[in-house]
């Protein structure tokens, strides 16, 4: 019996501890389960902005045909200029502005907009990030094009997979207004739009759960906003380097001009192209500031390969900030692209960088 009587004590106070030490356990769990119903909320809307990005592509692209097709603009140059203002309508103003009234953006920044575009106080030091920039940004289109040159040299043909690893090239034109409008969207459309929207809104609604996933997650979507699979590499390596020096400054300013700096080198590309394609390719003076130019391009990366290869002990000592610790990188990651208007967002994404393998077998 006395046997009995110390048991029956000790289990009662076993129990109890265990009940208060569940209690202590539950107590932090409604925080933490709220914290991931609100990620998986932001996850789910940008989804479905991305969704809306996606098919104003489609329809851009579709509207555009349309109006080839029905010979309403026989005139070239008109035809260039309105096929650039559809794009600019379909491509950045109309997901930026549905993304920032989801996001209620427009609220969030009131007032904000001068410290948001604010120069950084270290701004020749945040400029001079230029070179790793580019050269890991190039460096992984290098690596993408010799994989593509591997590919068709151990298999063979015009194959699929190398036509979808191909880097898409701007066409040069006779058409100067036409040029001069792709130009205007590449410098200075494309960088304003893009980062406000990805380096903007989209870092802004992730960082609260860990700036290092608002990177990542930004970065992945920037990517995956141009369309092929050439560009996805590269683009997200940009994108990485990008979201990394918004952090660093606080700042849209840098990575704007940053990225406008980048598009001019191609701007630039295009135009020497064009002025090729006017002097019917004789022009000597032409050919040869071409040629010189695209060997400063390639020295430009392999130096900025160089520089960022330097900086990778410092980067892997970078610490970012994370509030929110209870769910890991990849618990993150995950996360967003099983939401519902992830997987969507994805079957949009797939039929992009597959040159439109699904819209063809829907026609058919």
């Amino acid at each position: 019996m006395e046997s009995n009587e110390n048991i029956i004590p000790e289990q009662q106070e076993q129990q109890e501890q265990q009940e208060h030490h569940e209690q202590q356990e539950q107590q932090p769990e409604q925080p933490n389960t709220s914290k991931a119903r609100d990620y998986k909320t932001v996850c789910a809307k940008l989804g479905i902005s991305m969704c809306v990005y996606f098919i104003c592509r489609l329809l851009a692209g579709f509207i555009s045909s349309l109006l080839v097709n029905s010979g309403l603009l026989t005139n070239q140059t008109a035809h260039n200029l309105i096929t650039s203002l559809i794009l600019i309508v379909f491509v950045y103003v109309i997901p930026l502005l549905f993304t920032a009234i989801i996001f209620k953006s427009f609220t969030e920044y009131k007032g904000k907009f001068k410290v948001l575009y604010e120069k950084p106080k270290r701004l020749a030091r945040a400029m001079g990030t230029f070179p790793a920039t580019f050269g890991f940004g190039h460096g992984i289109a290098l690596i993408t094009l010799l994989i593509s040159y591997l590919y068709t040299r151990f298999f063979g043909g015009e194959t699929y997979i190398e036509n979808l690893l191909r880097p898409p090239v701007m066409e040069p034109s006779t058409n100067i207004p036409g040029v001069l409008a792709m130009v205007f969207m590449l410098v200075i459309i494309a960088p304003l739009f893009e980062e406000f929207l990805v380096r903007g809104i989209m870092y802004d609604a992730l960082k609260q759960y860990g700036t290092g996933i608002a990177i990542l997650i930004s970065s992945l979507l920037f990517g995956l906003m141009h369309g092929s699979l050439y560009m996805l590499f590269y683009t997200t390596a940009y994108g990485l380097a990008l979201g990394y020096i918004r952090y660093a400054t606080g700042s849209l300013f840098t990575v704007t001009i940053l990225h406008m700096i980048v598009n001019s080198i191609s701007a630039f590309t295009l135009l020497l192209g064009t002025m090729q394609v006017i002097t019917n390719e004789e022009n000597r003076l032409i050919n040869t500031t071409y040629m010189i130019y695209m060997i400063a391009v390639l020295v430009m990366i392999i130096v900025g390969v160089a520089v960022f290869l330097s900086k990778i002990p410092a980067i892997k000592k970078y610490r970012f900030e994370n509030p929110w610790t209870e769910a890991g990188p990849w618990k993150k990651v995950g996360w967003f692209f099983c939401t519902i208007p992830g997987i969507i967002m994805m079957i949009f994404a797939f039929n992009e960088l597959s040159m439109g393998l699904l819209t063809n077998l829907l026609r058919q």
